[in-house]
């Protein structure tokens, strides 16, 4: 079995557009790079980062609650600690979210164009060294199976873009819904690359809103669990061994899997 990386995807503000990107350098027991590095708070969340502890993601800015968020277009600059922000292909904010400054222009957009939606002020909150704003404790690294968004086409009656599943790998050669099979098994790439999987991922309403329009248009955990019983797409795996990963680059299972926790 060989399973192909057909786009690799990054998310550096939770809730905030994709980025894809062509290729990236995986670190062993660390996140996806450049992944869910800051989240918006919405409202006081408790968050101490002198203390960092994972969050519901009830308490950010997302696209379950927030569906106007896929609205906006952004993009974070790495070199620069920017985030830019279009809205109708036209930037609407900027700001350096390493300075005071940069953050409060950014927290004041989200002030005017989230004002209905917001239970306190918004506030640009910076992942500490070793955590990241990710739904789950331990989601490192997400995978899709790109074969199992086709089939969930054919019960929806729709199209449904893989980018609203906001995973960082998005994988070919799969049969539909094969991905769960996986689970415990290590993946390994000719770059050294060793991924363990760690468990399905289950998936909420933010899956419901297309991310190209914001519009609420499809119930997809309800019809996962009409057609199959789960509300699950998708996979968490951490990373075992790092090396650089790109499109295009293949997967396969190895013979041994380790058990999880070791």
């Amino acid at each position: 079995m060989s399973i192909r990386i057909a786009s690799l995807y990054r998310y550096p503000i939770k809730g905030l557009s994709p980025e894809r990107l062509s290729r990236t350098t995986l670190t062993r027991g660390a996140y996806f790079p450049g992944d869910r590095l800051y989240a918006i708070e919405n409202g006081p969340s408790g968050f101490d980062p002198a203390k960092p502890e994972h969050q519901p993601k009830i308490k950010f800015l997302m696209l379950m609650r927030n569906e106007s968020l896929a609205r906006l277009r952004t993009r974070y600059l790495d070199e620069t600690a920017t985030l830019v922000i279009e809205e109708g292909g036209r930037e609407v904010a900027r700001g350096d979210l390493t300075t005071s400054e940069g953050r409060a222009a950014i927290e004041a957009f989200f002030g005017r164009f989230m004002h209905d939606e917001l239970r306190g002020s918004p506030k640009v909150l910076a992942s500490p060294d070793g955590f990241r704003f990710t739904d789950s404790r331990r989601g490192f690294v997400s995978l899709i199976n790109l074969a199992s968004v086709r089939a969930l086409e054919k019960v929806v009656n729709a199209p449904v873009d893989p980018l609203r599943f906001r995973g960082n790998l998005h994988v070919e050669g799969l049969e539909p819904w094969a991905e769960f099979d996986l689970v415990g098994q290590v993946l390994t790439a000719p770059s050294g690359v060793r991924l363990r999987v760690t468990k399905r991922i289950e998936r909420c309403a933010a899956t419901n809103v297309d991310p190209a329009t914001g519009l609420r248009d499809l119930a997809i955990p309800k019809s996962l669990m009409q057609a199959y019983g789960h509300f699950d797409c998708g996979i968490y795996a951490e990373i075992l061994d790092g090396g650089e990963l790109e499109e295009g680059a293949t997967f396969t299972a190895e013979q041994e899997s380790l058990p999880l926790g070791q």
